[in-house]
């Protein structure tokens, strides 16, 4: 039985994004299962497949796994060889240490830089909040001090969780024109160049669903072509 990823719409899951993306890098087989965010049918299918009500989760037979980090430490022991997490033993654990700080951080980011993919406008980093400023600021060093340390491609040189992590933030900084300084912004080119990441985002702009909440947030005016 292949493997199935339960995710919402790729508009706006930025945690569905990492599991499906790390997946495609690595070129493991799966079933994608979209289900539209808060509708009827949401409330009522996602139920089967999460225990926790929230995308993504992972079915693996018998098994499921309903967080992010999870589904993709789970895939990378799995189907991977290992090869989701770096060899060496520091960039490991470095990796490990970034991911989890994205895992349970950056409240501020995603709530005043919600994913939107289909949507563009130019802000600076001074409209947003203290917290919000300072989480930029954080992960703005992030990719800095790790690219001036492993030379890139990705995070830690080679592609890695790490890297799926802190896609949608990458992405977000993309829809909100927020600009960083050059050596970060090598992260975002890395990203928005890859093939999977351009196949997410052309599925983004087919999708017909809505989240005004969201929508409102990036509004149309702001445009920028």
């Amino acid at each position: 039985m292949a493997l199935q990823l339960v995710i919402g719409n790729k508009n706006y899951s930025s945690w569905s994004l990492r599991p499906w993306w790390f997946l495609r890098r690595m070129g493991v087989p799966f079933e994608e299962i979209c289900l539209s965010l808060f509708t009827e049918d949401w409330f009522r299918d996602i139920q089967r497949y999460s225990p926790t009500g929230k995308v993504p989760a992972l079915v693996d037979g018998d098994v499921t796994v309903w967080d992010s980090l999870a589904i993709l430490d789970y895939v990378q022991e799995q189907y991977c060889d290992g090869q989701g997490w770096p060899r060496d033993r520091a960039a490991r654990a470095t990796a490990r240490a970034i991911a989890a700080e994205m895992h349970s951080g950056f409240m501020a980011i995603r709530t005043e830089l919600p994913q939107n993919l289909r949507r563009r406008c130019q802000w600076a980093v001074m409209d947003l909040s203290p917290s919000a400023q300072g989480e930029v600021a954080r992960v703005t060093h992030l990719w800095h001090s790790h690219y001036q340390r492993y030379g890139g491609p990705w995070l830690l040189g080679e592609f890695s969780i790490a890297d799926a992590m802190y896609a949608p933030v990458a992405l977000r900084f993309v829809t909100y024109g927020i600009t960083l300084p050059a050596i970060a912004t090598q992260f975002i080119d890395a990203v928005v160049n890859d093939p999977a990441i351009q196949q997410w985002q052309a599925d983004a702009q087919g999708e017909p669903e809505t989240l005004p909440s969201i929508d409102a947030i990036a509004p149309f005016a702001h445009h920028h072509s």
